[in-house]
C-alpha cells in the first residue's frame, strides 16, 4: 500500500485540453488520488430532472487510464441556481430571520424537506451511474457541513425543532423543567410557542440557545445519513464526508465521527502558532477515529483567500505542515485545490499547481513531497498511541457562547488552546476526548474549562480519578449540568469531591493580572477558594502593605489557594482557580504529567515536533519536525537523531 497523496480536482473550470496535462503532471507529482464532483451539480443537472454526466464519464476514465483513484463526492452542499429560483422557501433563513439568495455555496435551509428530497435525487443518480467505476475507491458526501450554514431558522426548522424537542423530553413539563422557564414568565402550555431563538428585547433563554444548536447540528447528521442510505443501497466502498477540526465549531463531531465509515478533516492554518493547531486538529481527527488512521481531505500549499492578510506559506512549511498531519495519524495527505482557480470566489486560493505554473516553489515543493510520501509507504496503517487526553464538548463551547456568563473574558476555544499549547510544549502527545467517552487507556486528562459536564461525564471523570488517574482542572468547570442547570453547593459543583476545594464566588479579574505567590501571574478569573483536604501549592500573593487594596483585584482573593492538590482514591487531581501565564502553565503541566507518568518520546527543543507512529508487528518511526530556525538535536534513550532548521527527519527506530 501507499500513503494517498493528491487534492480536489475540478476539471470542469477548465477546457478538455487541460485535461490531458493535468493527468500528466499528477503522475510526476506522484498523485495517486483526486476528490472529484464536489461542485458539480449545476453540471450534472443543469435543469432540473435533466441530467448530464457525459462529460464526467470522460473524467472519471482518464483517471483510471492514468492508475489515479477517485473520491467521489455528492455534490449536495452547493445546489444550482434553479433550486433557489424554484424553491425559495428552502433557501437558507439567517438568525436575523432574512432569506438569502443563490450567489455563494451553501445556500440551502438543513432542514428543507425539498432540499432533501432533490439533494437525494441527485445521489440516486450519481450512485446508480458510477458505484462500479473503477477508479471510484470512495464516497465523499457532501462537503464541509454545517460551513456557511450550521443553522437556518426557517419555519420548516422550526417545525422539527418541535418534533426533536418532542423527542429529547418527552412532554412540555420535562421542557421546561430543563429550561428552567419559571424563570421570566416564560413556561410554554403548547409546543407551538416555541420557535428557534430569533432576535429578542433581552437576553434568550440559554436552554432553548443552547437546545437550538444541538437539534441544528443534529438535522446535518441526518441529512449525511440520507445520503449514505441511498449511497450504500448501490456500493459497499467506504463513506466520509470532510470534517473541519481545528475551526468549525457548530457541529457535535462527537455524534458525526459513528456515522463515517473513515475520518477525514480539513485544515488551514490560523493563530499566531498555527502549527500547533495544526498539531490540534490532527489530534482531534484521529481521536474521533477512535486512533485509526484518517484522511486529511483538505489543506494548502500556500496562501488562502479568505483570511485578511492572505498570507503565503514559507519555503519549507508546507512541507512541515504535510508531514504533521502524517506524524500524527494521518493516512492520506490531500490538498485544496489541484489547480489554483483563475475565476471565482477563492481564485486566491493557492492550489498544487498554481497561477505561475511549474516552474515554481509550490510546484517543486509538491513534488518533492509526493517522493517522499511514496518512500514512507511502510508507514501505512501504522498509528499513534496517546497516555494523555485533553477534553472537548460541543455543548460545554455552545452553552459558553450565551451572554449570560460571569465574564465575557471566557473564551472556551482560546482556553482549550492554551491548554493544548502547553501539552504541545511539553512535547506530550495526546488525544482529544469528549467527557462521558472511555477514558481508560488514559493516564493523564486535562479539563480545561468544561463548564458544562453533565452528570454522567463527572462520574466519568470521578471514575477515572479515583481508579488512579491524575487530572488538571481549570477554572469554570464542572459549574452546570447537560441542561444548562448550576450544580449548587459551591463551585466547582460536580467535581467538589474530587478536587478537594470549594469556591464561594468568582472574581473575574478587571484590573489585568493578579500576582500569586511563586511569581507567576493569574489572568482573567480568580475564586474566593478554600481547601478542603487538598494541598496547596500556590496562593495569590498578599498586597504590600497587606490592608491594601489594588484596584477592583480586592484584597479577598490575598492567600486564597491559586493551584492544588488533591488524593482522590488512587489518583490525583490539579486544580487552578485563576487562568495562570504560560510560564506557570508550564510548569504545572509538568508537574501533573509528572505524578502521571508520562513524558514526551523523546528529548528535544521547545518547537521541534516528536511523534511516533507504530505498527503491532513492532515497527515503529518517530516523526521530528523542526519549526526552528536552526539545527537541533533529538535525543532518544538510544541514539541522537539530527534534525536540520525548518526539516523533516522520519527516523525508524526499528532499523
Amino acid at each position: 500500500m501507499a500513503i494517498v497523496y493528491g487534492g480536489d480536482y475540478n476539471p470542469e473550470q477548465w477546457d478538455r485540453a487541460v485535461w490531458a496535462e493535468d493527468m500528466r503532471l499528477m503522475r510526476e507529482a506522484g498523485v495517486n488520488r483526486v476528490s472529484v464532483g464536489i461542485f458539480s451539480w449545476a453540471l450534472f443537472e443543469p435543469e432540473e430532472g435533466r441530467f448530464e454526466f457525459e462529460w464526467f464519464d470522460e473524467v472519471l476514465d482518464l483517471l483510471a487510464a492514468n492508475g489515479i483513484e477517485a473520491c467521489l463526492a455528492t455534490p449536495t452542499a452547493s445546489p444550482p441556481p434553479w433550486f433557489a429560483a424554484t424553491y425559495p422557501e428552502a433557501v437558507l433563513v439567517d438568525a436575523e430571520g432574512r432569506r438569502l439568495t443563490h450567489g455563494s455555496r451553501q445556500g440551502f435551509d438543513p432542514s428543507s424537506d425539498v432540499y432533501l428530497a432533490k439533494a437525494l435525487a441527485i445521489t440516486e443518480q450519481i450512485a446508480r451511474r458510477y458505484a462500479d467505476h473503477p477508479a471510484v475507491v470512495l464516497w465523499h458526501l457532501h462537503n464541509e457541513y454545517g460551513c456557511h450554514n450550521a443553522r437556518s431558522y426557517s419555519q420548516a426548522a422550526a417545525a422539527k425543532f418541535r418534533i426533536w424537542l418532542r423527542e429529547r423530553y418527552g412532554d412540555l413539563d420535562g421542557l421546561n423543567a430543563a429550561w428552567g422557564t419559571a424563570f421570566w414568565s416564560q413556561a410554554y402550555s403548547s409546543w407551538d410557542q416555541i420557535y428557534p431563538p430569533l432576535p429578542t428585547p433581552s437576553i434568550s433563554n440559554p436552554g432553548q440557545v443552547l437546545d437550538f444548536k444541538r437539534f441544528s447540528s443534529h438535522q446535518l447528521v441526518r441529512n449525511y445519513r440520507a445520503e449514505a442510505e441511498v449511497i450504500r443501497r448501490h456500493s459497499d466502498k467506504p463513506l466520509t464526508t470532510n470534517f473541519m477540526t481545528g475551526s468549525h465549531p457548530d457541529i457535535d463531531l462527537w455524534e458525526f465521527a459513528g456515522e463515517v465509515d473513515v475520518v477525514a478533516t480539513d485544515h488551514y492554518l490560523i493563530g499566531e502558532d498555527p502549527h500547533i493547531n495544526l498539531g490540534f486538529a490532527a489530534d482531534y481527527a484521529r481521536s474521533l477515529g477512535a486512533g485509526k488512521p484518517w484522511i486529511l481531505m483538505e489543506h494548502s500549499t500556500s496562501a488562502v483567500n479568505w483570511q485578511g492578510r492572505n498570507r503565503a506559506k514559507a519555503p519549507r512549511e508546507m512541507l512541515r505542515n504535510s508531514m504533521t498531519h502524517l506524524a500524527r495519524g494521518a493516512d492520506a495527505i490531500m490538498f485544496f485545490q489541484w489547480r489554483a482557480s483563475k475565476q471565482g470566489a477563492e481564485k486566491w486560493h493557492s492550489g498544487m499547481v498554481p497561477h505561475a505554473g511549474t516552474d515554481s516553489k509550490i510546484w517543486r515543493e509538491v513534488c518533492e513531497l509526493g517522493a517522499r510520501l511514496g518512500d514512507l509507504s511502510e508507514l501505512e496503517g501504522s498509528t499513534v498511541k496517546a497516555d494523555t487526553a485533553i477534553l472537548w464538548d460541543f455543548p460545554n463551547r455552545w452553552a459558553q457562547e450565551h451572554p449570560a456568563r460571569p465574564t465575557s473574558e471566557i473564551d472556551p476555544q482560546g482556553i482549550f488552546n492554551d491548554y493544548y499549547a502547553a501539552l504541545w510544549r511539553a512535547g506530550i502527545t495526546c488525544d482529544v476526548a469528549e467527557p462521558e467517552g472511555d477514558l481508560s487507556g488514559y493516564r493523564f486528562v486535562v479539563v480545561p474549562a468544561i463548564y458544562l459536564l453533565s452528570r454522567a461525564g463527572a462520574e466519568n471523570l470521578r471514575g477515572f480519578v479515583a481508579g488512579g488517574g491524575t487530572v488538571l482542572v481549570t477554572p469554570y468547570s464542572g459549574i452546570a449540568d447537560e441542561t444548562d442547570t448550576v450544580y449548587l453547593g459551591g463551585y466547582p459543583g460536580a467535581l467538589l469531591d474530587v478536587v478537594g476545594v470549594r469556591s464561594e464566588e468568582f472574581y473575574p479579574l478587571v484590573d489585568g493580572p493578579i500576582e500569586l505567590a511563586s511569581g507567576g501571574k493569574g489572568t482573567i478569573w480568580s475564586e474566593t477558594a478554600e481547601a478542603r483536604g487538598a494541598e496547596v501549592r500556590d496562593t495569590y500573593a498578599l498586597p504590600s502593605p497587606p490592608t491594601a487594596r489594588v484596584g477592583a483585584n480586592a484584597a479577598p482573593m490575598t492567600a486564597t489557594p491559586a493551584w492544588t492538590v488533591n488524593r482522590f482514591g488512587e489518583g490525583t487531581a490539579h486544580y487552578l482557580t485563576t487562568f495562570v501565564d504560560a510560564d506557570t502553565l508550564d510548569r504545572v503541566i509538568a508537574s501533573a504529567a509528572g505524578d502521571a507518568g508520562v513524558g514526551p518520546v523523546a528529548d528535544a527543543p521547545v518547537g521541534v515536533e516528536v511523534v511516533r507512529r507504530s505498527h503491532p508487528d513492532g515497527r515503529s518511526w518517530l516523526l521530528c519536525i523542526n519549526h526552528l530556525n536552526e539545527d537541533v538535536k533529538v535525543k532518544t534513550e538510544k541514539e541522537t537523531i539530527e534534525v536540520p532548521a525548518g526539516e523533516v527527519v522520519v527516523h525508524a527506530e526499528h532499523a
